[in-house]
């Protein structure tokens, strides 16, 4: 059997997708910003470089005859012919490099040296600079990128290190040697404070994302701990046990998730009980008809027609009280599950409805002797459903002949909706009982029924919000009434003292 493969928490992945644009944001910054400031040392290097051509050419001739001068500014391994230095005020090639090497005193992070025909003479006698007199590699390159007489300047890697550097051929008239003036500068002493200043930042930036990871790990913890808490309320979860709930503390949306998975967990639990309770009701139900048929087909005789004839009506009649059991329980179902199409009902219109449709019941009396004006909220179809049972359960209830009166009414708290009959009535001790299901005030079956119409009516008020209570009716007999409650809609103007004083002017 194939392994399934290990999950990642949502955890992890969250965190390691912070962690990784927060790292890609900061080497971003760290590559630009230590770019920038390489570049800018380069041509702080460089601007230095360049001007020892300057410098020497006006050390040469102070008197500014020479002629090919102007600034050069060559780039890495470029030449330009215009930068020899013709010296004029020197007697010999040598005393102008010597003069020009302990003149020019090299900054610290850089070195001089003067060459004749490929050989270093000359190197600064302070101690400043470093020397690069002895650096093979620098001068053998310097001169070979002079040999056509060029200025030139470029970055030498030598063992020293690299090395930024400006080599300046240097003439005069009378002498045939090739002199060269080179000066040389330590990039990476140069470059120490960059590098030193990332090295901080990289410091800094892993000391962020390490406080990125922790903070991040216990926040995203914190967040995510309703939906770990989900999956153990999910495990824990059985059709025997549904109680476990998840915590509701917090404030945010994911919390927020933990009240609302709640509620949808209430309410499937109470789902579950109805129909648990149902099942267990209509297996009770079906043991007394069944048991009842399969007695008299046992002791009915075959042979004696008279027998058979009274075992088949009661056959009949117990399968048809099974046939109004399952109507009844379709009905109830309907009544908890069904969604209520909730609109404006013209109460006195319902009554009138409810008047012409309880006037067939047989052997009653039927009167309306009261109907309310105005408008209530609610389903019409739900609501002629729920009266019209507690109709039919008082003439089933009530003597043959009695009367029986209907009527409705409207105050400041809501509708009021009821059915009066003068039977027995309902004692008090009973009253909390008769709209559960297949429970009657008596206890007995002498009735018909299935037990479940005022366990309709019941659930019918719960899709309204409202309620249906039972009272004793004047003179005996039983008051049921529906109550459903008032919207913002019906409930009177408040009356604002400005308004009264206003009549009270007038008047």
């Amino acid at each position: 059997m194939a392994r399934s493969p290990r999950l990642i928490p949502a955890r992890v992945r969250i965190l390691a997708a912070i962690l990784a644009v927060a790292c890609v944001g900061l080497a971003i910054v760290g590559s630009v910003t230590f770019l920038v400031q390489r570049e800018r040392v380069i041509q702080e290097v460089d601007h230095r470089l360049r001007a020892q051509i300057d410098g020497l050419r006006t050390f040469a001739d102070p008197t500014g005859s020479e002629t090919s001068g102007g600034t050069a500014d060559p780039a890495d391994g470029a030449t330009t012919a215009s930068e020899v230095v013709d010296v004029r005020d020197f007697d010999t090639l040598d005393d102008f490099l010597r003069a020009a090497i302990a003149t020019f005193v090299p900054a610290r992070n850089e070195g001089a040296v003067a060459v004749i025909d490929g050989e270093p003479r000359f190197r600064p006698g302070t101690l400043s600079g470093f020397d690069i007199s002895e650096n093979a590699t620098l001068i053998a390159r310097a001169v070979d990128e002079t040999a056509g007489g060029e200025t030139t300047r470029g970055t030498a890697t030598t063992e020293e290190g690299s090395l930024r550097y400006i080599a300046v051929p240097v003439s005069m008239a009378d002498d045939d040697r090739e002199g060269l003036y080179i000066r040389a500068v330590d990039m990476g002493a140069e470059l120490e404070p960059v590098t030193a200043a990332m090295a901080t930042y990289m410091i800094a930036a892993i000391a962020v994302l390490a406080a990125i990871g922790v903070v991040g790990w216990f926040v995203t913890g914190r967040l995510l701990s309703p939906i770990r808490h989900m999956r153990e309320t999910a495990d824990a979860i059985t059709i025997t046990d549904m109680s476990p709930r998840l915590s509701t503390s917090g404030n945010d949306d994911i919390s927020d998730l933990s009240r609302t998975v709640n509620s949808m967990l209430d309410r499937i639990e109470g789902s579950v009980d109805v129909q648990r309770q149902l099942l267990d009701d209509v297996r009770h139900e079906l043991k007394t008809p069944i048991t009842i048929v399969r007695g008299h087909l046992e002791l009915m005789d075959p042979g004696d027609a008279g027998d058979v004839e009274t075992a088949r009506e009661i056959g009949i009649a117990e399968l048809d009280r099974l046939a109004r059991l399952v109507e009844d329980i379709d009905l109830l179902a309907a009544a908890e599950g069904d969604s209520y199409l909730i609109g404006d009902v013209d109460v006195a219109a319902l009554t009138a409805r409810v008047g012409e449709l309880v006037a067939v019941i047989p052997g009653h009396t039927w009167t309306v002797v009261e109907t309310a004006t105005g408008l209530t909220r609610g389903d019409p179809d739900r609501l002629l459903q729920a009266w019209l049972q507690l109709a039919d359960n008082a003439a089933k209830y009530t003597p043959e002949g009695s009367a029986i009166e209907i009527g409705s009414e409207i105050e400041a708290d809501g509708a009021r909706l009821w059915v009066r009959d003068h039977g027995p009535g309902i004692p008090p001790a009973s009253r909390h009982r008769i709209f559960r299901r297949f429970d009657r005030a008596s206890g007995k079956r002498s009735v018909g029924g299935s037990g479940l119409g005022l366990a309709i009516v019941d659930a019918i008020m719960k899709g309204h919000s409202g309620t249906c209570v039972v009272t004793d009716t004047p003179g005996g007999g039983a008051t049921f009434t529906i109550h459903l409650p008032a919207t913002a809609a019906e409930l009177p103007a408040p009356v604002r003292a400005g308004d009264v004083l206003q009549r009270e002017t007038s008047s």
